[in-house]
């Protein structure tokens, strides 16, 4: 708000100002001053406030009150924009523990990197076999009796789930599917596949699928058809995705796809193929995760201060993480072989070291959340800090806890649910079988979940107030080399006039000036 004077010809007279955010001084005469008049004359300006009066002005009237006199002094001291960069010293501390880390990851990526997943002889088992992409040309339906599709148990006993459901194909209505190969060496060959009325998966005219290729089986039994062609609705989805993430976050949504094309591109070609080499899982799961980590926190969030606490709070909570699960893998015997998939790859691999793949899973599935925490607690100590720069560390460690305590609790029901949901069909088979919890619990099959939830559960827990008490460190250490300055020691514009006499500077940043009142 501007004071005006009752003089008709005073001008805005403009004194020293050495920072106020926003400070009337006691020399405010008439609104523009434009003619001549006693007062309009241009003092020095050293700062930083939003000073009028006897703040300084970006007024162009000169001594003579020849043109305008406007001494509003628009000098904006606001924290608008990016958090000022912490000091030199500061950054030397951070530097001095990342480089050599960052350094470390780079030699490991050397030392371990594969040159390619090692071939074998196929077992034609499960995801072990050749596959094509085929079509389904056409669809007749006829009876199951036609086809010999049927299988009632010679002794009619339909009372198991076998015999009834054989009992129901011998009066049902099967399909004799055609289908054509679209890939591979016999691209243009068709074959037949029956299909039974109480499959899960039905085929029909125009479908797209797959087709699994035996070359030592008979030729009329060489192929056959093992899933449904999704390339498109998961094409669509992820198209989807993508838009909505640049669409929200635009170019730092960006940067978190690319971000996320290259983790799958260190998954794929780095961390995969190591393990098959016969790499440690452990040792190959620390190094990637910890490439995955460098170039998704600094590409989306920029190479600063903040980003580098965000780096260390993750660190510390995946070392964390990794020596609990290694404690405990170890004490509830976890062999890491529970399901047909497992028992495949070690049966190929059998160097493979499966509990240690199971560490490296709990590893690389933990360090996704743990980014969000981190990030979060980082950025929450950042703007407490320019909300009120006069904050201590513990002030912002309070405030920042009492932040991570509402992510905890989210973060952590989000991580068990997550877990759960992927095990739904395993939980209702024990509901079927009328088990108890503890018989549930300590099965290897449920036991490995639950670990794998509990240890990932704790180091984000611990993530919380590792990453705030960092933050609220460095941002607060930088305050204090800050304030070591002396206020208004900026220097004076060549030439400029000195205010008038017992004109009073600003105060101090924060402060407030005298404003003469009518």
């Amino acid at each position: 708000m501007h004071e005006h004077g009752g003089e008709a010809g005073g001008g805005h007279e403009r004194g020293p100002d050495f920072g106020g955010p926003h400070e009337h001084g006691p020399g405010s005469g008439g609104p523009t001053g434009q003619g001549p008049g006693p007062s309009d004359r241009p003092g020095p300006d050293a700062g930083g406030g939003h000073g009028h009066g006897p703040g300084a002005g970006g007024g162009r009237g000169g001594r003579d009150g020849d043109g305008h006199g406007h001494g509003h002094g628009h000098s904006h001291s606001h924290a608008h924009g990016p958090a000022a960069p912490v000091s030199q010293h500061l950054r030397k501390i951070i530097a001095a523990i990342l480089i050599p880390f960052a350094a470390a990851v780079v030699v490991g990526l050397a030392v371990l990197w594969p040159g390619g997943a090692p071939g074998h002889e196929r077992t034609g088992v499960g995801f072990d076999r050749q596959t094509q992409q085929a079509t389904v040309t056409k669809v007749v339906e006829l009876s199951c009796k036609d086809v010999n599709a049927s299988g009632v148990p010679p002794t009619g006993d339909t009372s198991t789930p076998e015999g009834s459901s054989a009992a129901q194909q011998e009066s049902g209505t099967c399909k004799k599917a055609t289908i054509r190969v679209d890939t591979g060496k016999d691209k243009g060959r068709t074959f037949t596949e029956i299909v039974q009325p109480d499959q899960s998966r039905q085929l029909h005219e125009g479908q797209e699928v797959v087709v699994a290729y035996e070359p030592s089986a008979p030729k009329d039994l060489q192929y056959s058809v093992t899933d449904v062609n999704r390339r498109v609705p998961l094409a669509v989805l992820a198209g989807i995705f993508a838009v909505a993430v640049v669409v929200v976050g635009r170019m730092r949504g960006v940067m978190a796809l690319i971000s996320l094309a290259i983790s799958f591109m260190v998954l794929n070609f780095f961390i995969l193929p190591a393990i098959l080499q016969g790499s440690n899982p452990l040792v190959v799961a620390v190094v990637g995760s910890s490439a995955i980590m460098l170039i998704a926190l600094y590409l989306c969030h920029g190479l600063s201060a903040r980003t580098s606490v965000a780096v260390l709070g993750t660190l510390i909570s995946l070392l964390l993480i990794g020596i609990l699960g290694s404690v405990f893998i170890d004490w509830a015997v976890l062999t890491g072989n529970t399901d047909d998939n497992t028992g495949l790859i070690h049966g190929l691999y059998p160097s493979i070291d499966m509990s240690g793949l199971l560490l490296a899973g709990i590893i690389i599935g933990s360090l996704g959340v743990l980014d969000d925490v981190t990030v979060t607690q980082t950025s929450a100590v950042w703007e407490l800090h320019e909300a009120n720069p006069t904050m201590g560390w513990r002030g912002l460690y309070r405030a920042g806890i009492r932040i991570g305590r509402d992510h905890i609790a989210s973060v952590v029901n989000t991580l068990v649910l997550a877990y759960a949901g992927a095990a739904l069909p395993l939980l209702l088979l024990f509901s079927i079988a009328q088990s108890g919890v503890g018989t549930v619990a300590n099965s290897e099959l449920v036991a490995e979940e639950i670990v794998r939830t509990l240890v990932g559960s704790i180091g984000l827990v611990a993530s919380v107030p590792v990453t705030t008490a960092l933050a609220a460190l460095v941002v607060s250490a930088d305050r204090s080399a800050a304030s070591s300055v002396p206020t208004g020691a900026q220097p004076v514009p060549a030439g400029a006039q000195p205010g008038p006499t017992g004109a009073q500077p600003g105060q101090g940043r924060g402060g407030r000036g005298r404003r003469r009142k009518r």
